[in-house]
């Protein structure tokens, strides 16, 4: 059976994600700017697949989708739809300039993930006695969401308008790069554990914690939209709200960095 150690573990291990990848979430410095219009295409590449890899939340929700996916004919599908769902509104939203507020887009994607892992724990079955939406439909649509996601984070790039196709095609072939390596990785450790007696038990736990997260980034980012949308709440204009926290976050960052380098050593 699953332990309280060991789900404590799992909890500590994704607290510790969610700091550190908030901590780089948002943000770029006038250097990194620089250095992207130079790299040219390979750099949106490298970006588009660094961005992927470390997309705690797209990664989650791929992680949802396939967990209890053992046929490699189901995998493609439901794959598949989801990256023509994100493709095709990333390609569209950058190349047209539609901008949404990333607090928003991020705490819809927040919840995606909480419905995947609820979907995976048939949760509209048991739990709401309905029949579950077309799972497919599902995975696409929430992709198109995921999508626009991914282009709000491109359009902060210092973009080449004489090769902005090129940027974005570049940026999206990265995007799916990364999410193939991180599909290879979780379906190799997957496959491996789903033979085991402790697998119902983790299922059950990791996707109870899927939910949870779900709507931990849903509370954080709808949070980070009141900052923007209410700043005289909070005794700061909305520009300075946001560098305020970027700078707390980096401190944050750092200051886990140390402690974990300090632990390492001794």
């Amino acid at each position: 059976m699953f332990s309280a150690t060991k789900l404590s573990r799992w909890f500590a291990a994704l607290a510790i994600v969610l700091i550190v990848g908030q901590a780089f979430g948002h943000g770029m410095s006038e250097a990194e700017k620089h250095s992207i219009l130079d790299g040219g295409n390979w750099r949106y590449l490298w970006l588009g697949a660094t961005h992927m890899l470390s997309g705690y939340d797209h990664l989650l929700f791929v992680f949802g989708i396939v967990f209890f996916l053992s046929s490699f004919k189901d995998i493609v599908k439901y794959i598949t739809a989801f990256t023509v769902g994100h493709s095709v509104t990333l390609i569209w939203a950058t190349f047209n300039a539609v901008q949404v507020d990333y607090f928003l887009i991020d705490a819809i994607i927040g919840l995606s993930v909480s419905y995947i892992a609820f979907s995976n724990l048939d949760g509209f079955k048991r739990v709401l006695d309905i029949k579950a939406p077309s799972l497919l439909v599902m995975i696409s649509s929430l992709g198109l969401i995921h999508g626009l996601g991914l282009s709000t984070r491109l359009q902060q790039l210092p973009l080449n308008k004489n090769e902005l196709l090129m940027n974005i095609i570049s940026f999206n072939v990265g995007v799916e790069l990364g999410q193939i390596t991180a599909l290879a990785i979780m379906l190799i450790l997957l496959a491996s554990w789903r033979k085991r007696a402790s697998f119902k038990p983790f299922s059950l736990a990791a996707n109870y914690t899927l939910i949870g997260a779900g709507l931990f980034f849903f509370l954080m980012q709808m949070h980070g939209y009141s900052h923007v949308t209410h700043p005289d709440e909070f005794g700061f204009s909305a520009d300075n709200h946001i560098h305020e926290h970027i700078k707390m976050d980096q401190e944050n960052a750092a200051r886990i960095r140390k402690e974990s380098g300090r632990v390492t050593i001794d």
